[in-house]
């Protein structure tokens, strides 16, 4: 399997985009650049939300009501933080699929954070119908941050894993 990923990775940073950013002296720091914007939309809409379930911040909008405002700006920061990151994956394409952390990053954390993302947007209005936010809205916020902190985490360790 493990070379089957190799001969993909080959290929895939092989493709004349991949080695037009690889080669140019200024095209992969844009597309990083890209990819950090992308990411800083995306991780700063969803803190601002787990945030809010969990009671901290602008108390005066409810969580639902910030959800909704968010969720256009939150959905095309992910857009831009996944096409960022597939340019940046293409141009290293053969390293990345070897190497744990990105493996971890991808495969398992990103994949958890986006289900706990999608299952708080879901349930916020109707966790939004109480007085109070109940526990389960306050875990779910909490357990979204340590996703996002744990795929961040994976991400600055890809450097330094095998």
């Amino acid at each position: 399997m493990e070379s089957v990923l190799i001969g993909f990775g080959h290929w895939l940073q092989t493709r004349a985009f991949a080695t037009s950013i690889a080669e140019s002296d200024w095209a992969y720091p844009y597309v990083q650049a890209t990819h950090f914007v992308g990411l800083s939309l995306w991780i700063s809409t969803n803190v601002a939300l787990d945030l809010s379930l969990l009671g901290i911040g602008n108390k005066s909008e409810s969580p639902a009501k910030l959800s909704s405002a968010l969720f256009v700006w939150n959905w095309l920061g992910l857009a831009i933080a996944i096409t960022g990151g597939f340019l940046l994956f293409s141009v290293n394409a053969s390293m990345y699929v070897t190497n744990v952390a990105f493996l971890t990053k991808l495969g398992l954390l990103i994949p958890l954070g986006l289900a706990m993302h999608i299952f708080n947007q879901w349930k916020v209005r109707e966790w939004g119908l109480n007085p109070e936010m109940p526990v389960a809205a306050r875990i779910a916020g909490l357990t979204e941050l340590v996703l996002w902190v744990g795929v961040a985490s994976a991400a600055v360790s890809i450097p330094y894993a095998a």
